[in-house]
């Protein structure tokens, strides 16, 4: 990745990034795409601080109205540009399946989010769509004035006071996450440092969260590459493709290689 400043934007040469295929892809939730004259725009936040990104269609990236030193503190290791994707897709190229998956889809990149927003993301996200999970998030952001809450502030909440977020069951796993990780019950900082299988079961005491969620808090929120949530399509992936066990070489990155997968096998189910 490369960068230079351009006025108050930074321009970023990447080649293994598209912001479609990163930004809507369901790893995280509070990205909108918006119109622009460029092949594609992006409107959202990090840790609460605003971002506006273009696509131009020639291998560049304008990150707009930014200054250098939020791109430096926040958004290089937000779009995890220190990472060598073109190294990772060669990797991952040994196996035809990830072969395929990665030149289907190769702008992936995993979003290094925050592991409390990206715990509350993935309890509001279960049996959800990604429209309804984004409404939900925009109605809790709203009611805090437009900023992501924190545990603290989500700690006195109950389902009632939530009632507004129209979030159905899941309101009450938020206030039990709130009352855990405020409490100190559960240490998010100390368990991304865990044994992943300790790791799993410390997030699997907060209500609501199972297997799945476990993995993608890992996983986006603390970026335990070695996580692998599995959903109905990866499901599919692994019945179809690796009915033996998934390769050994990818488990590793085996997170990074299921965001490949998983776009693939959603978009050819009968490849």
């Amino acid at each position: 990745m490369d960068y230079s400043v351009k006025g108050n934007d930074i321009i970023v040469s990447e080649p293994d990034l598209d912001l479609d295929e990163t930004l809507d892809c369901g790893q995280a939730f509070r990205w909108k795409k918006i119109p622009s004259d460029y092949q594609c725009t992006y409107t959202g936040r990090f840790l609460n601080t605003p971002l506006t990104v273009s696509q131009t269609g020639n291998g560049s990236f304008i990150f707009h109205d930014t200054t250098e030193n939020d791109f430096v503190q926040k958004w290089i290791d937000y779009f995890d540009f220190n990472t060598d994707y073109s190294e990772l897709k060669r990797l991952f190229s040994e196996d035809d399946t990830l072969r395929k998956a990665c030149s289907f889809a190769g702008g992936i990149r995993l979003l290094r989010q925050d592991s409390w927003e990206c715990l509350i993301s993935f309890i509001i996200s279960q049996n959800n769509n990604i429209p309804r999970i984004k409404g939900i998030i925009d109605r809790l952001c709203e009611h805090y004035d437009s900023a992501f809450p924190d545990a603290a502030m989500l700690y006195p909440e109950t389902p009632d006071s939530l009632a507004f977020l129209r979030s159905g069951f899941r309101a009450k796993y938020l206030c039990d996450a709130a009352q855990k990780v405020f409490g100190g019950q559960c240490d998010l900082n100390a368990v991304a440092e865990m044994p992943i299988d300790d790791a799993r079961a410390a997030l699997k005491n907060i209500k609501g969260v199972g297997p799945k969620v476990a993995e993608c808090v890992l996983l986006f929120g603390m970026h335990r590459t070695d996580a692998f949530p599995v959903d109905v399509w990866i499901k599919r992936v692994l019945e179809k493709y690796y009915p033996d066990g998934f390769p050994d070489f990818a488990k590793a990155e085996g997170g990074i290689a299921q965001q490949y997968l998983f776009h693939y096998i959603r978009n050819l189910p009968d490849d």
